[in-house]
């Protein structure tokens, strides 16, 4: 037998009561040669063999399916499951149904993998959920940014010149541009800013589809947009309030501070059907200083914003104003030391989770702007926590939005060489992403176990990766979030180990421990010595009523793969021991044990084997398996382990 099929015996440990493995290799290695033959006896051919001659349980249906479940083999298990059901629906395990389930859902057959799997919910049977494990890498200010993983593109609407500001208006994004040249945006003249030589900015809409895909781009309607600069707008929710920057430009007038120079001003638009007007200027602007990418927060009573007005600790701080009513607000209020430094802080965004982000070039970051956050609480601010790569870089990055949990956008120069020219926006989603890790433990005395096999199994029952662990014991595995998998683990002398569980929404590092015990016989006596064919055959016990030496007819299925095993190997001779419990007088128990040894014989006799093949024992209460000696108090199915036969293989 090869490998394949060693594995395939292991198969057997999960739901058998006294089952056992073949021996490890270093026991095989110095077992007697004379057994070498009989090392790997198919016990799966066994099995297979005895229900060709008639004999079926759910205990060896159950048997069979598995050796082909733990094999990956669905197909094969699938028959074997079918069987299972149908012939023996009252001695089903919970479990029973999953399995099944999953290799149906391999063969092909959804339909009957979805009634299997309903069937196994309403039995009480459910994935664990990863959060009743301990949590090592939490929340986003428990832990901070750096640990999330993200992904980004540029949005497929970024022009030649500088895109920047974009905010969330519904079902679209609403950013500006300079870029307004006939190949890009119809009907349009190129007017040039002093400035930078760059055409002066407008306001853009563009829809969002449901795979983040951005449709066409409109410009804004109504009277927001002039021939000079418009950017960074904020929304209400019901889409019917703009709060937004633009030059300070009103009724046609432009004005100067004392330096000649336009400054920015914050200005209010309502919306009047598809259109926007009745712009006017929000009452904290001045023209002496600038005013500048307003941020609403998610109450919508309090107004922040970016302004180098008199108080300002830097080039340009974060304020806000509460707003009082329609066309009332409080006076400026600066955000602090905390959150402002000497040098520039700018582009505040303030998302439903109340977690304010903004850009900074005073904070210690990458290089140029860089993006920050900090949690708002009633009496302050949480911690300052920024982005790694690839939200921040050595250039500017600014302007970031997100609907935490889904998407976001950012402006960043990274990939140009001309300052504002190079602005462009980006999209980014973060990667939900779930790490399982933790040790293989032995749960008897939890010792860390090596070379454990770890596969990991996705949805459809398709095996993901498969892992064996070191000297540490550790696995690994990189999960989605909100989905379900199975974990698997076997190794050689232990229960394999099955765990069906679902991932939550959130990226986390979850610590799941895996904790194998080893089958009862394991743990009284070494693995399967190479001369004991029943454990070899995973056999249940032949077990006997109190008092009595008549073969069962439980008893029968087991004898019958006995029977298999030496009609399939003609040379192989066995020994059949026979053993009693405790109870009663020893000397009673010997001729008890030695009356079933010959029952258990003539059974086989029965059957055409030849007496030359076989021999028998009866060694009463002297080989007590566990503490159930002489006057122990013992429950009758502990006693029962006792009452049992066993068939050493003889030379």
């Amino acid at each position: 037998m090869n490998t394949h099929i060693y594995k395939i015996v292991l198969c057997f440990l999960l739901f058998l009561f006294f089952a056992n493995s073949f021996a490890q290799n270093g026991n095989l290695e110095t077992a007697n040669v004379k057994y070498d033959k009989y090392q790997f006896i198919d016990a799966r051919e066994i099995y297979l063999k005895v229900v060709s001659n008639g004999y079926r349980s759910a205990e060896i249906y159950r048997k069979l399916s598995e050796t082909y479940y733990f094999n990956s083999e669905y197909k094969g298990a699938s028959k074997w499951y079918y069987k299972l059901i149908n012939e023996f629906p009252n001695d089903l395990v919970v479990t029973d149904y999953f399995r099944a389930s999953q290799c149906f859902k391999s063969s092909g057959d959804l339909q009957q993998a979805e009634k299997l799997m309903k069937i196994y919910e309403a039995k009480g049977g459910k994935a664990l959920t990863v959060d009743s494990y301990k949590n090592v890498a939490d929340t986003l200010f428990e832990k901070g940014v750096n640990d999330k993983l993200f992904e980004l593109n540029k949005i497929t609407v970024n022009t030649d010149y500088s895109d920047f500001g974009p905010t969330f208006y519904g079902d679209k994004i609403v950013f500006a541009s300079s870029d307004k040249s006939a190949n890009s945006f119809e009907g349009k003249s190129v007017d040039l800013s002093g400035w930078d030589k760059q055409p002066f900015l407008d306001l853009y809409e563009v829809v969002v589809d449901e795979d983040m895909n951005l449709k066409e781009v409109e410009l804004l309607k109504g009277d927001v947009n002039t021939k000079y600069h418009e950017s960074t707008a904020v929304f209400s929710k019901d889409g019917n309030t703009m709060y937004f920057t633009r030059n300070n430009f009103l009724n046609g007038k432009k004005k100067r501070d004392k330096d000649f120079v336009i400054r920015l001003k914050v200005y209010k638009a309502t919306k009047n059907g598809d259109t926007w007007g009745d712009v006017t200027e929000l009452p904290f602007n001045d023209d002496n200083y600038s005013v500048g990418h307003p941020a609403l927060n998610p109450e919508e009573d309090r107004l922040y914003f970016a302004s180098d007005m008199p108080g300002t600790l830097g080039m340009s701080d974060l304020w806000y104003v509460d707003i009082l009513g329609s066309n009332n607000y409080s006076e400026p209020i600066n955000m602090g030391a905390e959150v402002n430094t000497v040098a520039r802080e700018t582009f505040p965004f303030v998302s439903v989770e109340n977690n304010l982000y903004f850009s900074s070039d005073g904070h210690n970051g990458l290089g140029g702007l860089d993006i920050f956050i900090t949690k708002l609480k009633e009496d302050g601010y949480g911690e300052i926590v920024t982005f790694g790569a690839p939200i921040n870089s050595m250039k500017d990055d600014f302007s970031f939005i997100i609907k935490e949990g889904r998407i976001g956008y950012f402006t960043s120069n990274r990939d140009g060489e001309e300052g504002s020219k190079g602005d462009d926006i980006y999209q980014m989603w973060e990667r939900c992403e779930i790490t399982i890790q933790g040790p293989v433990t032995d749960e008897e005395t939890g010792a860390l176990i090596s070379d454990v096999e770890v596969t990991l199994l996705g949805s459809n029952n398709n095996e993901i990766i498969t892992f064996i662990t070191g000297d540490d014991a550790l696995f690994t595995f990189h999960l989605d979030c909100n989905e379900r998998y199975v974990i698997r683990a076997k190794k050689d002398g232990y229960n394999p180990k099955e765990e069906i569980f679902e991932t939550p929404k959130n990226p986390k590092t979850i610590e799941m421990p895996i904790v194998l015990n080893m089958p009862l016989t394991l743990k009284v006596s070494d693995p399967c010595p190479p001369n004991d064919l029943g454990c070899k055959l995973t056999l249940q016990p032949i077990y006997f009523d109190y008092d009595d030496s008549n073969i069962r007819l439980d008893a029968e299925i087991e004898l019958a793969k006995i029977l298999a095993a030496l009609k399939e190997y003609p040379e192989l001779k066995i020994h059949i021991e026979s053993h009693t419990d405790s109870r009663g007088r020893d000397s009673y128990n010997l001729k008890l044990s030695q009356r079933r040894a010959r029952s258990t014989l003539k059974w086989l006799y029965d059957k055409g084997i030849s007496k030359r093949r076989l021999s028998a024992k009866g060694y009463g209460e002297s080989q007590i398996i566990n503490a159930c000696g002489n006057d122990i108090d013992c429950s009758d199915e502990d006693h029962q382990l006792n009452r049992r036969s066993m068939f050493i293989i003889k030379d």
